[in-house]
Order: structure tokens, then C-alpha cells, then sequence
């Protein structure tokens, strides 16, 4: 027998059954499996609901409960009838009112220049994206009229539009008659929805910079390799591709079209001449803050809401229909 120490020999386990037997928790090893933590899970569970549960809280106390209150508020009578149910007596009351009938067909006036709205600053952002000729006079320009308040737009078109102002003496200096722009009735809401573009164009141009910065400039070099004009880039590439910034243009052109002109109307035309310049929201001024008909312009109010409801899908759906088309 050999004389010394001797060691017992030891049988070493295959690398594969060694490394998985290293690898493995004690836990695992003993058959018990780590439990998941719960109060984790449940607090990644209700994290979403508690991140938006302060906007939805605005939103429900600030503008759907005073919404359902207007149009709760608008069944009821006024003076003498004050908080008594009269059903739709004031919905018959505004579409039998002239002036309310004027404010309608001025939405539709609005409806239909409503693409001259988005063209203007949809071209220019174009115009600046393109580099073309003028696009830094654009570029620093076109943001301006956005800063000014609507008192301040409407003193300075009131001065320009004049009787006896500067546009005016220009026509008469190459022999055209002078125009009342603001005290004829058929061109006075033109006028007032003109100076509102102007002035508020600025924003919607941003966000069709925005919108651009968004497009794929490989695919306006593919269009200028295959030999296509300006209008067939903006009309076949361009367009299609912004689909989703010009629905929102349109939207929000909209619906400041119908609630951010009061400033310029009441400063340009006070609603005249006879009422021609008449908006829902100047008449839903009128009723509460000079006739003291809370109740009535509550039901205006409702109206112009469902107005802005009713064109805002439409426009959106007949946006989606053609962006399938294209």
C-alpha cells in the first residue's frame, strides 16, 4: 500500500449539470419558488389611472359638469319664469329670432372659407419646408399678427378698412369708387373673417412646421428624381403624408373660427351693419350680458356646441375618406 496522505477521489459532475446546479437559487434548488412581489404588480397595475386622474378631474369639474349645467340651465325660462321648466320654449324662441338665423348662416359662411383658412398657412409652412424664393421673409414674419390682441388687430383694420382710410384713397387714386368695407352687409362679414385669418394664422403654421418636421425627405427626392412639379409634390406627396396634421388644422381652425372672433367683431362691427356680422357667440354675448337672458343664451350656448360637435366629426371623417382615397 502506498505510504502518505491519501485523498479520497471525487467524481466530478458534468459541466452541464455543474453550471446548472450553480446557476440555480437555493430557493429553486430546495423546490420553494420566489413569490412575486404584489404590491408592485398592483402598484404598476393602478399607476396609469392615478397619473391621469388629476386631468380627468379638471376636465370632469371644469367642463362637463358646467356643460351638463348650461344645458340643463337652458330649459328653464327667464325674469318672471326664472328656474321654471319650459321645455324647448327657448330653442323655439333662437331659431325664430333673426339675428340667431344670421349667426347660423354665417357658420355656414364659415364652413365654406374654412379651407381658405387652412390653404394660406398649409402653402406658406410649404413655401418655408421647400426653400423657396421669400421663404426667410416668411420665416420671420409670419408669426407676428399671433402676438397681437384682437382689440389691437381690430383698432388697426378699423383705421385701414375706413370710409375715408388708406385702402380707400388707393383705389381712388386709380379710379375706383370708394367701398364702405365695413358698413356694407354684404362684404362686412367678409372683412371680419379675412382680418381673423390673418391675424391667427401664425399658429396653425407651426404646427404645420411641426407636421413637417415629421416627413421623410427621402421621399420628396424620389418625387424630384421621377421629374414631379411643385403641385404634384405638395398635392401626391406632401399632402398625403401630413394627412393627420391637417385634420387637426382643420379642427382647431374651426373651432376658433366659431368662439375666438368676439374681440374683432365687437371692436370692427358691434355685429352690425343689421346684424350682419352676427356670430352664435356674439349672440350668446348679447342675450346674457345686455338682455339679461341667462336661460336663452344657456340654449344658444348648447347649440354652438353641438355646431362645433357635428363639424368637427364630419370634417375629420370626410379627411379620413380621402386620405383612403389617395
Amino acid at each position: 500500500m502506498p505510504i502518505g496522505n491519501t485523498q479520497p477521489s471525487v467524481r466530478l459532475a458534468p459541466a452541464g449539470r455543474a453550471g446548472g446546479a450553480a446557476g440555480t437559487p437555493a430557493a429553486h434548488r430546495g423546490g420553494v419558488r420566489p413569490r412575486p412581489d404584489r404590491g408592485g404588480l398592483r402598484a404598476e397595475r393602478f399607476a396609469p389611472y392615478i397619473l391621469v386622474a388629476p386631468a380627468v378631474l379638471i376636465i370632469v369639474l371644469l367642463r362637463l359638469y358646467p356643460l351638463i349645467l348650461g344645458v340643463n340651465f337652458s330649459f328653464t325660462g327667464d325674469g318672471a319664469q326664472n328656474g321654471t321648466a319650459v321645455g324647448f320654449g327657448n330653442y323655439r324662441e333662437l331659431f325664430a329670432d333673426p339675428l340667431f338665423q344670421t349667426a347660423l348662416k354665417n357658420v355656414g359662411l364659415l364652413v365654406l372659407l374654412l379651407p381658405v383658412a387652412v390653404a394660406i398657412p398649409g402653402l406658406l409652412a410649404t413655401f418655408i419646408y421647400l426653400r423657396v424664393p421669400g421663404h426667410r421673409f416668411y420665416r420671420s414674419v409670419y408669426f407676428f399678427p399671433a402676438v397681437l390682441s384682437p382689440v389691437i388687430v381690430g383698432a388697426i383694420f378699423n383705421l385701414l378698412l375706413a370710409f375715408d382710410g388708406p385702402l380707400n384713397a388707393v383705389l381712388s387714386s386709380v379710379g375706383v369708387d370708394p367701398i364702405d368695407w365695413l358698413g356694407d352687409p354684404g362684404i362686412a362679414m367678409f372683412m371680419v373673417v379675412g382680418v381673423h385669418i390673418w391675424a391667427t394664422f401664425g399658429m396653425a403654421l407651426v404646427v404645420f412646421l411641426a407636421g413637417f418636421a415629421t416627413l421623410d425627405p427621402a421621399l420628396l427626392d424620389a418625387a424630384r428624381v421621377d421629374g414631379a412639379s411643385l403641385r404634384q409634390v405638395v398635392w401626391h406627396v406632401i399632402v398625403p403624408s401630413l394627412s393627420r396634421t391637417i385634420q387637426f388644422v382643420f379642427v382647431t381652425t374651426m373651432i376658433g373660427m366659431l368662439t375666438s372672433m368676439f374681440g374683432l367683431l365687437y371692436v370692427m362691427t358691434s355685429g352690425g351693419p343689421e346684424g350682419s356680422t352676427y356670430l352664435p357667440e356674439f349672440y350668446i354675448w348679447k342675450q346674457q350680458g345686455q338682455m339679461n337672458r341667462p336661460a336663452l343664451a344657456s340654449a344658444a350656448s348648447t347649440i354652438l356646441f353641438m355646431i362645433m360637435l357635428v363639424v368637427g366629426l364630419l370634417q375629420i371623417k370626410l379627411l379620413e375618406r380621402s386620405g383612403k382615397e389617395d
